[in-house]
């Protein structure tokens, strides 16, 4: 799988990375995962429902979520949000 960040993505990235600078070890593991397996069980990767329908959200910790589009047959995971689990729902 190919994963993307499109400006907006890196953005957001970059904020929530200035707040939360001690998970980005954990972020590159779990970017890793979604890489070679996006339904890996640690990651919680589900399919949300309501206005977020076409979204996955898999969990980066128990408080943070990253919200993902997956376009399978590019191979690809467009990267959305990320953040806690209020402000991303």
């Amino acid at each position: 799988m190919r994963l993307v960040k499109d400006e907006n993505y890196q953005r957001k990235e970059r904020k929530f990375f200035k707040k939360h600078s001690q998970l980005v070890d954990k972020y590159a593991e779990v970017l890793a995962k979604l890489k070679t397996n996006p339904f890996d069980p640690s990651l919680k990767t589900h399919k949300l429902k309501g206005e977020l329908k076409e979204f996955y959200s898999c969990s980066l910790t128990h408080d943070y979520r990253i919200i993902c589009i997956f376009l399978i047959q590019d191979e690809t995971i467009v990267l959305v949000d990320i953040g806690s689990h209020n402000e991303v729902y």
